[in-house]
């Protein structure tokens, strides 16, 4: 099953991850830790929730004026 994760630089440092499909969240001192902990907490939260399959992830990105 593919899955999306959002990764942002947590301010005391490191990174905070979530997946959007599930709710789940997560953290990690590096991205692959990040990632791996939020792997590790889905599969967790799906054998106690299980979802069918979901389709392939689109993310797009967009743009907007920054104010100051």
């Amino acid at each position: 099953m593919l899955l999306t994760a959002f990764l942002m630089p947590a301010p005391e440092g490191g990174f905070s991850a979530l997946n959007p499909e599930t709710g789940t969240t997560s953290e990690g001192e590096t991205v692959e830790e990040a990632v791996l902990n939020l792997r590790e907490a889905t599969e967790l939260y799906l054998e106690e929730f299980p979802h069918r399959a979901f389709g392939n992830p689109v993310v797009p990105t967009f743009e907007v004026a920054a104010h100051a």
